[in-house]
């Protein structure tokens, strides 16, 4: 059943639940934000109890993201059995659609540029479109490359020894662009590091569900960090805030602010280094927070769906 973004409450008990009840289930269609923020608390507090209480994720995604899980606290013994886990979003359709430049070559730029055409068909193409790379870059809507997440969290005060995991799709360049996070992070695994290609098997080609796998594994991190918004994040921080007493225990970096700092080529280490940690600081006190009345309550749970817990 079609509906239109952010419906009232009435809509749904007007034109839905005649619906369900004749026909006993009913899909909404598209899936996201199909309901209004700005109701009632009581509705909101349902919506909590069915995404985070109800709702579960099939039995075979549970099976082997439960696994996943275990076998990232023993592959972080050095670090207690915690680990870290980052949303990278630098798929190359993610590379594409920032219009931002990386490389520069005339390779990547032919790549780009077919990527563009095959995902959006001559939007970027139309009269009137301007494509700024510097100006994107400057207002902090690139997506941070596998090397600037490296130097940020080695900045912010996270050693060789911290057990990483990366979330991701298909890594643009991978081999290029993920070998110096490596280095900096040789601890790091992926969702194809710390299973089998037999278990992995069943969930090619359904992207939905390997996200699925890893977000079960960002979810029960000790911290997570996003790198760009979307809804994979915005709802972990709110599953995290849920689970957590109120608090997201996520690092959201202020891109506009390192980009000055990366494209700095005079900046001393130990000025990167202090600047890094203010950031980490800023987002630790960003951690808890209350909805406004027309705020995600998937983004910000409190007060609508749980009290704040004092922390121990």
């Amino acid at each position: 059943m079609r509906t239109k973004a952010f419906s009232s409450q009435s809509y749904y008990l007007e034109k839905v639940l005649p619906k369900l009840l004749e026909l006993g289930a009913v899909r909404i269609a598209p899936f996201s934000n199909r309901l209004a923020n700005s109701v009632p608390s009581n509705i909101n507090a349902l919506r909590c109890l069915a995404n985070y209480e109800a709702l579960r994720f099939s039995e075979p995604i549970r099976i082997l993201a439960d696994n996943m899980v275990d076998r990232m606290i023993k592959k972080s013994a050095l670090t207690g059995g915690k680990y870290m886990s980052v949303h990278l979003r630098f798929e190359e359709d993610m590379v594409a659609f920032s219009c931002c430049i990386y490389d520069g070559d005339w390779k990547e730029n032919i790549a780009m540029e077919n990527a563009r055409e095959r995902g959006w068909r001559g939007k970027f193409r139309r009269p009137g479109r301007v494509i700024n790379p510097e100006a994107n870059r400057r207002n902090g809507r690139c997506p941070l490359a596998p090397i600037e997440v490296g130097m940020m969290l080695r900045g912010m005060g996270f050693d060789n020894t911290t057990s990483l995991y990366v979330a991701s799709g298909k890594i643009y360049n991978a081999e290029k662009y993920m070998t110096p996070l490596r280095e900096l992070f040789p601890l790091l695994q992926t969702k194809e590091t710390i299973t089998s290609p037999e278990e992995l098997a069943q969930f090619k080609g359904h992207s939905s569900r390997l996200a699925a796998l890893d977000y079960t594994v960002c979810l029960r991190s000790e911290a997570f960090v996003m790198t760009q918004g979307s809804n994979f994040p915005h709802f972990l921080m709110g599953h995290r805030r849920y689970l957590y007493g109120g608090h997201a225990k996520t690092i959201t970096p202020d891109k506009q602010k390192m980009v000055l700092l990366f494209d700095n080529p005079d900046i001393r280490w130990d000025r990167f280094r202090h600047l890094m940690q203010d950031i980490r600081r800023h987002s630790e006190s960003k951690g808890f927070g209350f909805r406004k009345h027309s705020g995600s309550i998937y983004n910000l749970p409190m007060p609508d769906c749980m009290c704040q817990q004092a922390e121990s």
